[in-house]
């Protein structure tokens, strides 16, 4: 093990770099609870884009939150693209993933998440961040649920539908997502701004809402039905339960972490009985 953090003295600051995208972000935040867990001393900022910095507000394991450089004692890159390299390059002491390319630029080279956890299996995402926490010191123990902190919560109880995706081969049919929304209690469409929403239209639609009201809104929420996506992880980092819809993207590496769900694959072939069923194999009181 790499055991970066035992060289940091007291106080030492951090630089945790993941730059997106949203499900990424909300799934670095187990990872984050780790470290402050070992070493709450340490003064932990994270590096994000500006469209996903709300995805860490108020999160007590952070301490700071920045959009641009940081100089740190330590700096762990996990993104890997070439911005969040050239932000790597403002600490001493540099760790990331071997894997990513320029990785020569690293102090200390995190091997696979495999190797650090002692299997030979696909790992979650969230597995995958926190290994980085273990691989620096942090003793192995349960990678805890993401972590989301609301402001409020809006609505009360409703069943948040998203029916869109970031590309064609992970969305469900739009039209049954409608037929869905007719059998269930509250149903609210959340919509980003290039979404069409237009088959919704007899539907409460929140579109383009910021990440904070989102937030707000999964939390107060009882259900989520959606296509694989950010907001999906949202609401599992609330415990919502979660039915997820899966087309070209692997559920081993993207399912609901640590809440009750039901993931659904083979995305053409999953009828509405389906979708149905898994709600009900949730039990999820209105």
């Amino acid at each position: 093990m790499g055991k970066v953090l035992d060289r940091l003295p007291p106080g030492s600051r951090i630089a945790v770099i993941r730059l997106r995208s949203l499900g990424d972000c909300v799934l670095t935040t187990p990872a984050l609870a780790l470290l402050k867990q070992y070493r709450p001393d340490l003064k932990a900022t994270i590096v994000v884009e500006p469209r996903f910095a709300a995805v860490f507000e108020g999160n007590p394991d952070v301490d700071a939150i920045s959009t641009g450089p940081v100089a740190a004692d330590l700096a762990l890159n996990l993104h890997g693209g070439t911005r969040s390299m050239l932000l790597t390059l403002r600490s001493g002491l540099r760790a990331g993933f071997a894997h990513h390319r320029y990785s020569f630029i690293y102090s200390d080279k995190i091997p696979r998440a495999q190797e650090i956890l002692g299997v030979e299996r696909r790992v979650h995402t969230a597995e995958h961040l926190a290994s980085a926490m273990f691989w620096l010191g942090v003793p192995r123990t349960e990678i805890p649920r993401a972590r989301l902190i609301a402001d409020s919560i809006e609505l009360g109880p409703c069943t948040i539908i998203h029916p869109f995706a970031s590309a064609p081969d992970k969305t469900w049919p739009p039209e049954r997502f409608v037929e869905v929304a007719r059998k269930l209690p509250n149903p609210v469409i959340l919509a980003g701004p290039d979404d069409d929403t237009s088959p919704f239209g007899k539907f409460r639609v929140l579109k383009n809402e910021p990440l904070a009201r989102v937030k707000n809104l999964m939390a107060g929420s009882t259900l989520f039905v959606g296509n694989d996506s950010g907001p999906a992880h949202m609401a599992a980092a609330f415990g919502v339960p979660v039915v997820a819809l899966f087309g070209s993207s692997d559920p081993v590496t993207w399912a609901p972490w640590r809440t009750e769900s039901q993931v659904l694959t083979g995305l053409r072939d999953v009828t509405v009985d389906d979708v149905l069923g898994a709600i009900d194999a949730l039990k999820v009181r209105a």
